[in-house]
């Protein structure tokens, strides 16, 4: 369905391009900043918690700026669907800034744990907004390419992030890892302002309530909280929670998503449920991957990151690739190309594990798996906005995002109970065998959904 959007008034798709040139590189920093906040802190946080002594709040640092990033995602899409990005793409930077800034200034772990609930907040909202101005602004042609450079951009701190962070983190300080990001925020955010004034605001009356959605949001957020620390519970109560946790986020989350995404109907539900099963696949797969070659295999921590590296390399590449090829391949193909190699190479890595119990093969694999995101990834997000409207662009890309961190963190707190419950049976490769086993499953989902994501002409 075509998009009645507001853009520049141009005609060619080039000229657009190189007249949003500017937008486009502040656009992708920003993002960079983002998730090199995500990622690259994971090298810094050993460091932080004995710092500030604060081992027991360890895990709440990562998982509550995952569980503010929704309710940042419901708050910045409802805000920009009702008239324009602007403003809260502008108190979104300075959320994330601020909760850098408090994060690198804390002398107690509890202080740098609200930063994190500040910074996430800003960062869940940041990635909606941008997700929104390309809506606004780009011609539809466009979109699979801006969505290359939005997967470089994720994938790129996954490459560089360890070891910039390790770097920053021992030979100046580890506050350098967050107030380094908070200091680049502001220039990039002024280097946003020639796009931003070009965007026009959008009667937003049709756009869905806020309050009720704001509510659910801190509903979703609470209990994959929940969901995220319930491993360190001892079983059966673990499973027992988890399974609370779980029904509580679907029965709020439903609001949050587009109508018919629980039951996947043709279009854009099925391409929201398809980024929760696919995400949940790949990055369930991927905890257990160095972990499986540092344990079983004897790697070294430095060697067991190879499989991260090279299927972050090959997901830049796929996505550069589906970028380039634009509509000459069909989004329904480019989908269902990218599920099915992430379901072969997750596969891939069972049968090594299985019949092979050779480590090689298993890099191999994950290699594979990220040219599978590589093509899925930027598929569904311009997927998202080719069934959106200027006044639900930004609630369905919330809700592309949301169906992101679901996804993710239910693989991954339900894996890990997996894990932990196939060590209870039988050691070895035992407990990794059972925990790729059902990402491979969520893998097999994904991949028979693809083919829902196109309507039917």
């Amino acid at each position: 369905m075509p998009l009645a959007t507001s853009r520049p008034d141009l005609t060619e798709p080039e000229a657009a391009w190189r007249s949003l040139r500017t937008t486009t590189v502040a656009m992708f920093v920003m993002i960079l900043l983002v998730a090199f906040e995500s990622l690259a802190v994971t090298t810094a946080m050993p460091t932080v918690a004995e710092a500030l002594d604060g081992t027991a709040l360890y895990q709440l640092a990562f998982v509550g700026a995952i569980a503010t990033g929704i309710v940042g995602m419901v708050v910045g899409g409802a805000w920009s669907d009702r008239s324009s990005p602007r403003v809260p793409l502008t108190l979104a930077c300075a959320a994330f800034a601020v909760g850098l800034a408090v994060a690198g200034l804390a002398q107690s772990m509890e202080v740098l744990v609200v930063g994190r609930l500040v910074q996430g907040l800003g960062g869940g909202a940041i990635n909606v907004c941008l997700y929104v101005i390309v809506g606004r602004l780009y011609p539809g042609i466009l979109h699979p390419r801006i969505f290359a450079a939005f997967s470089s951009a994720w994938v790129l701190p996954s490459i560089v992030g360890p070891l910039v962070a390790g770097l920053l983190t021992e030979h100046l300080s580890w506050r350098w890892v967050f107030l380094g990001a908070a200091a680049l925020t502001v220039p990039v955010w002024f280097a946003l302002q020639p796009g931003l004034r070009r965007l026009e605001d959008v009667d937003g009356t049709a756009a869905p309530g806020s309050a009720g959605r704001l509510v659910r949001a801190v509903v979703v957020s609470v209990a994959m909280l929940g969901l995220g620390l319930c491993s360190q519970l001892a079983a059966p109560v673990s499973w027992l929670v988890a399974a609370a946790c779980m029904i509580v986020t679907l029965v709020a989350v439903r609001g949050l998503l587009p109508a018919g995404t629980l039951r996947i109907v043709r279009g854009l539900p099925a391409v929201v449920a398809d980024r929760s099963f696919v995400n949940g696949a790949f990055f369930g797969a991927q905890v257990y991957i160095p972990y499986l070659l540092t344990v079983h295999y004897g790697f070294s921590p430095t060697t067991a990151g190879i499989g991260l590296t090279t299927a972050a390399l090959t997901w830049s590449a796929a996505a550069w690739v589906q970028g380039r090829l634009g509509m000459r391949l069909s989004h329904r193909r480019a989908v269902q190309i990218g599920t099915v190699l992430v379901a072969t190479a997750i596969g891939l890595v069972l049968a090594a594990v299985v019949l092979l119990d050779a480590p090689v093969p298993v890099v191999v694999a994950s290699t594979l798996g990220g040219a599978g995101m590589g093509f899925v990834f930027a598929r569904l997000s311009v997927l998202t906005l080719h069934y959106s409207e200027p006044g639900n662009q930004g609630a369905n890309t919330a809700a592309l995002s949301i169906a992101d961190s679901f996804g993710s963190s239910a693989s991954i707190a339900v894996s890990a109970l997996v894990f932990a419950a196939a060590g209870a049976i039988g050691g070895g490769a035992t407990p990794f065998v059972a925990a790729l086993a059902f990402t491979f499953a969520l893998a097999l989902v994904g991949a028979a959904l693809a083919g829902r994501v196109a309507q039917r002409s």
